[in-house]
């Protein structure tokens, strides 16, 4: 097998896992501002994602609102404003890459691979993507805030293989698990193979999607899976709990 093309899953795969502590901080941060109780607040981000994966709510300042009405309240313009400025700062920490992440991406590129990143994500990730040291290293960054689809939907697979001018044969798919991607990449075609952070080793924590397939530690093995395709046929270890974590 000779792939033509790498694409990566963002959050928690390219970035870092998030403890749900850092999670519950984050959302007490722009929880402040509207007066709404950090916990009702958590709860109503979490339940409310499907939903903003997809854009559905608008940019971020009309998603805010919508969702402090939800929860009761009714905000002036000034705390929306700071609540947005919040959540974006917020958000732009998770943002920040594993060390290993750029330079796995350069040697890609450097064997002549395409490069697509894949996301389920938020408005955040959008408004920033231009700025952040990743984007002039891709090819394709297909969010699924734009696109109006997540994972697993097939069209979102194939939106991203298309826009790399690839054969989803020769596509080499890289994820933590989250959003039933793997299968979906699978599904689609894709040579999919989990990367298993030592760091969710926890299953309480990690919440993932089971998967018997090929899987990683690090990112800096990807390299190597290019050049000798056949250490994805070694078996791979025990999987994580099952369910998905929001991004």
């Amino acid at each position: 097998m000779v792939f033509t093309a790498v694409v990566f899953d963002f959050f928690g795969t390219l970035t870092p896992h998030t403890p749900a502590e850092v999670w519950d901080e984050h959302a007490a941060r722009s929880a402040a501002p509207l007066g709404i109780p950090a916990r009702t607040w958590r709860a109503a981000l979490d339940d409310s994602f499907p939903e903003r994966a997809v854009g559905a709510l608008g940019d971020l300042r009309q998603t805010l609102r919508t969702l402090a009405r939800r929860c009761g309240a009714d905000p002036g313009e000034a705390a929306l404003a700071a609540a947005c400025e919040a959540r974006r700062a917020a958000q732009r920490e998770l943002f920040v890459l594993r060390e290993e992440a750029l330079q796995a991406v350069e040697r890609i590129r450097a064997r002549g691979l395409r490069v697509g990143v894949l996301s389920d994500c938020t408005v955040e990730l959008a408004e920033d993507w231009p700025a952040l040291p990743l984007a002039s290293r891709v090819d394709a960054a297909v969010l699924s805030c734009l696109e109006g689809r997540r994972k697993p939907d097939p069209e979102f697979f194939g939106t991203v293989v298309r826009r790399l001018g690839a054969d989803p044969g020769r596509c080499l798919y890289v994820g933590d698990g989250g959003g039933d991607e793997l299968r979906g990449a699978s599904a689609y075609g894709m040579t999919a193979v989990m990367l298993r952070d030592p760091d969710r080793a926890d299953a309480a924590r990690a919440r993932r999607y089971a998967w018997t397939g090929p899987a990683l530690t690090s990112l800096s093995q990807v390299p190597a899976v290019l050049d000798d395709p056949s250490v994805l046929d070694e078996p791979a270890a025990s999987p994580p709990g099952p369910g998905p974590a929001p991004e």
